[in-house]
């Protein structure tokens, strides 16, 4: 007989877990608490690790259409505006890794694995459906829905996977609760028009801008069309994210940039005007994971930023989560082994690569934000290793 997962969430990493679950043979349903399939957010990149994924699913011509594939990593002084050090990608991340650096729209990753879930005989995508809780019944599992029309429903299956996200209740059934990390860091995030900027400000690279308490990421988006720009300074968060309105003032990230180079800060101004202005963000994370344990356990299992949140500066999110995807594949393919052993392959593979990226995301904001000596020995490191700093072989090549 067929075997049935549950999936929890519609958001990238619940996609990818529908498609890799299905390529396994495997029946999905799944459960988004929205009323429809939406992405928020602006950018995202995805290294050479995950654009083989997508192309192992047949999506290499899907991403050709949608994305764009920077022909150089550089890095900049945000004081100074002089390089500080280049990584070159296009051509040479495919001679190196077997596949390209890309940049995306979140809505155009998200719309591509949408569009192959919706085509699949074997995935059935449930709008307005929340996750309330699950509970385990011998070898089946069993959620119970509220849907939009808060009528409670129950839904049996082989196996659940969480993919609900940073505040994942599924992770609070399964592993109890525990609160978010604060960094102390506020991102604010804008996509611009590059026919709508001054030549002089129009990029196709991606571009790190490193300051004391601060740094800004700018790549381009949907075939060079767009600029992602995403600006990254120490500050809390308020009390109450829950009715927290993601609006903001752009003169706080003016004030915050003021000793920053005219060129950082030409580009920051010009937001307002060729924009949708800035959006506000505040980045909580979890500690790295610490075993097996808290990614799968029984017939219910973790993905994406439900098992391991992460902080943004190795540019890992989203990848991660598809990473989990295609090892979820591979151990749900094991049909002659007990489910629950299958979960627990997938976490046994899955959980020290999470908790290496996550810890090395973290130690990375330390380094981009750094002041006094510290900045001093980094800037001087890039000057002398170059690519060999930048570079990061052990994560892109998966």
């Amino acid at each position: 007989m067929q075997k049935q997962v549950l999936i929890a969430g519609g958001g990238i990493g619940g996609l990818a877990a529908a498609l890799g679950s299905a390529r396994a043979g495997w029946e999905v349903r799944l459960f988004e608490r929205a009323g429809a399939f939406t992405e928020v957010g602006a950018g995202v990149q995805i290294g050479p690790n995950v654009v083989r994924r997508l192309q192992a699913w047949g999506l290499h011509r899907a991403l050709l259409a949608v994305a764009s594939f920077p022909e150089r990593l550089r890095v900049r002084s945000a004081l100074t505006g002089a390089e500080l050090g280049a990584l070159r990608l296009g051509a040479t991340a495919v001679e190196r890794y077997g596949a390209a650096y890309a940049t995306i729209h979140r809505a155009d990753l998200h719309g591509l694995l949408l569009d192959v879930a919706r085509k699949s005989s074997l995935v059935h995508l449930n709008l307005d459906h929340q996750v309330e809780r699950h509970e385990e019944q011998g070898d089946a599992v069993t959620v119970r829905l509220v849907r939009g029309d808060g009528k409670v429903i129950e839904v049996e299956g082989d196996a659940l996977i969480g993919a609900d996200g940073l505040r994942s209740g599924t992770r609070t059934q399964l592993l109890g609760e525990a609160a978010t990390r604060v960094s102390g860091h506020l991102a604010y995030r804008a996509v611009l028009r590059q026919d709508a900027l001054p030549q002089a400000l129009r990029s196709n690279d991606v571009t790190v801008w490193l300051g004391p308490n601060l740094h800004v990421v700018q790549y381009p988006l949907r075939r060079g069309e767009l600029l992602n720009l995403v600006a990254i300074r120490h500050g809390q968060p308020p009390a109450d994210l829950d009715s927290w309105d993601h609006g903001v003032n752009a003169a706080d990230l003016e004030s915050a940039l003021a000793q920053t180079c005219t060129p950082l800060q030409d580009l920051v101004r010009v937001v307002p005007q060729v924009g949708e202005g800035w959006r506000l963000w505040p980045l909580l994370d979890r500690p790295p994971v610490a075993g097996p344990q808290e990614m799968a356990r029984g017939l219910v299992a973790l993905l994406g930023d439900a098992a391991h949140p992460m902080r943004p500066y190795l540019a890992q999110g989203a990848g991660m989560a598809i990473e989990d995807a295609v090892e979820l594949e591979k151990s749900l393919a094991m049909h002659d082994v007990d489910v629950a052993l299958c979960l627990r392959r997938y976490a046994l593979n899955r959980w020290q690569r999470n908790a290496r990226v996550q810890e090395r995301s973290r130690r990375n904001g330390q380094i981009f934000h750094a002041s006094g000596p510290l900045r001093w020995g980094r800037d001087a490191a890039m000057g002398l290793l170059g690519e060999r700093l930048l570079d990061q072989p052990w994560l892109y090549r998966g």
